[in-house]
């Protein structure tokens, strides 16, 4: 069966009070649109359409970020979700099959709920997803007659005995794509809030002889974001599915509950998680490895083996290959470290290559940035850096080559060759007491002074 999806993503938002559209705003790290975008693709649909409205250049912008093959289009004036579906009617001329109506601040439902409503199609002609909510509070509420539904009632126009019912609405619905342009050819704004819903197409459908059903989910998955506090609780649900999904991959995580997730973190089987670890996007974590507390990584690669940390910043660019270690308040950024490296105190190695089995010293870092241009550090296989090195840019150490403690290394250093370029040590005995004596002098005079 052929599949387009149409994710509404128009809303304002007023309840998040903030100038970026409501779509835009993060969990785990992506856009809540991107979260929608990912479950739409799940389902390897013939096409994909956003329809934006408020803020719809930055929507456009995320979306296209994320697939340049999804089509943005723009409800100008937002007129109810009826009529934010005629919007894609244009981006889907000539699609023959299931259109699946998803929503930009709906993020979590699931690719095997969709697969379910996708599958009812095949003896439905309009599937809707519901939920049995615990408070149904304002939600539409789904009007059934037996396994049969007749009718969506939004909440402004029940009755009190239609309030009663508890399935509710989560607004997603699947329906071949002339029907569903068919039947909101024939939606009104009729009603208590004057605007065109989606939800009018059941009553129509059924007026028609149309079939309709229902697919249900659990509640958390139809969770829509509206305010600044139902997108922490949104983050916070998704980080708890996230934790306990890792720990039934064979991923340890000694305190769960301090562990940050981004929407899209892999981390391999037996690789233990120390407390308090920061996962931004695009890290992938091999298996075997130990995140060691307090470290931050984003945009980074490491293979098996690897220790990270305590206390260490793996920025984007950061591509470590097997049983490297990282140590406390190390910083890597756009850089290779190679097998069995070690780069264990307080460095900075960015715009770099450290060749297999190198150990870096405490306090090394590469100068690679000029104020203008980064330039690239290479430093050889099993080459020693010695502490407090200073490497600066473009340069390099050749394989099993040493640099003295201390030094500021501006020129290539050849294969086995050791490097000192630091000043000659110059003593003077007694100084340093007579310098003493003098500064406090010195204060002692201007104390008086006062």
């Amino acid at each position: 069966m052929s599949i387009a999806t149409v994710i509404l993503a128009a809303g304002k938002g007023t309840r998040m009070n903030s100038d970026i559209p409501k779509v835009l705003h993060p969990i785990a790290g992506a856009p809540m649109l991107v979260h929608a975008l990912q479950a739409a693709r799940s389902q390897e649909p013939d096409r994909m359409v956003v329809v934006a409205g408020h803020g719809a250049e930055a929507v456009s912008q995320a979306v296209l970020g994320y697939d340049e093959d999804v089509r943005v289009v723009v409800q100008e004036e937002q007129l109810g979700t009826g009529h934010a579906v005629q919007q894609a009617r244009a981006a889907l001329d000539g699609f023959d099959g299931t259109v699946i109506v998803l929503y930009g601040d709906t993020p979590f439902v699931r690719p095997e709920t969709l697969e379910a409503m996708v599958a009812a199609r095949a003896t439905q002609d309009v599937v809707v997803l519901g939920f049995e909510a615990a408070d149904p509070g304002r939600y539409g509420r789904l009007k059934m007659n037996g396994e049969t539904l007749d009718a969506i009632v939004e909440f402004k126009d029940a009755t009190e005995a239609e309030r009663a019912i508890t399935l509710c609405n989560s607004g997603v619905v699947a329906c071949d794509a002339a029907t569903l342009f068919s039947l909101l050819d024939a939606v009104t704004d009729d009603n208590a809030a004057g605007e065109f819903y989606l939800t009018d197409i059941i009553g129509l459908a059924r007026a028609r002889g149309l079939s309709a059903g229902v697919v249900t989910c659990p509640e958390a998955e139809t969770l829509g974001i509206n305010s600044r506090a139902e997108l922490a609780a949104a983050d916070a649900l998704f980080q708890q599915t996230a934790r306990a999904a890792a720990m039934e991959d064979g991923v340890t995580l000694l305190d769960p509950t301090s562990i940050y997730f981004s929407y899209d973190t892999f981390i391999g089987r037996d690789t233990v998680i120390e407390p308090h670890v920061f996962f931004g996007p695009e890290v992938t974590v091999e298996s075997g490895a130990r995140i060691r507390a307090f470290s931050h990584l984003e945009g980074c690669h490491v293979a098996r083996g690897g220790v990270i940390g305590p206390y260490a910043r793996l920025r984007p660019g950061a591509e470590l290959a097997e049983d490297v270690r990282v140590g406390n308040f190390v910083e890597i950024k756009n850089a290779t470290i190679d097998a069995g490296a070690k780069v264990n105190h307080l460095s900075y190695i960015g715009d770099a290559f450290v060749g297999a089995a190198a150990n870096i010293g405490a306090g090394t870092i590469t100068c690679n940035y000029d104020g203008v241009l980064k330039h690239h550090t290479h430093i050889g296989a099993r080459a020693f850096i010695g502490s407090n090195t200073m490497l600066v840019a473009p340069v390099s150490v050749g394989n099993e080559a040493m640099t003295a403690s201390g030094s500021v290394i501006t020129s290539d250093v050849e294969d086995g060759a050791l490097a000192i370029a630091r000043a000659h040590q110059v003593e003077k005995p007694g100084m340093a007491r007579k310098l003493m004596q003098m500064l406090r002098a010195k204060k002692a005079r201007q104390t008086r002074g006062n």
